[in-house]
């Protein structure tokens, strides 16, 4: 099975960058499309981005188009999500996840990771 760990949250203030990693430990990494989802108290999971097998496609929700930026590198079996100008409305358990296809429907991913946190202070 595919285990994915998540890195790199933390606190940071308003206006500036975090980028998170998202680690996995199957050789197949590479044939696996790649998404972010976040999670605040209170609230249902919401798509952020994902990234097909190959790179060439991405997709963004609209709140986070222009600041995010998702990338992997198949060589290390990982995937990235670059946050600029991160605002609070941003603070949430961020989750990486593989699936099949690149898609922001949530149903489609097959392994999650365990998250992790980023404040974003104002």
């Amino acid at each position: 099975q595919v285990q994915l760990v998540e890195s790199g949250g933390g606190l940071v203030q308003a206006g500036g960058s975090l980028r998170l990693s998202c680690a996995a430990s199957e050789r197949t990494f590479s044939r696996y499309a790649m998404g972010w989802f976040r999670q605040a108290p209170g609230k249902e999971r919401e798509f952020v981005a994902t990234i097909s097998w190959s790179g060439a496609y991405t997709v963004y929700a609209h709140s986070v188009k222009g600041r995010f930026t998702i990338s992997r590198d198949n060589a290390k079996k990982t995937v990235y999500l670059q946050m600029n100008s991160l605002k609070p409305e941003a603070t949430a358990v961020y989750y990486c996840a593989a699936s099949t296809t690149a898609q922001a429907q949530i149903n489609v991913y097959d392994y999650w990771g365990q998250g992790t946190q980023v404040t974003v202070s104002s």
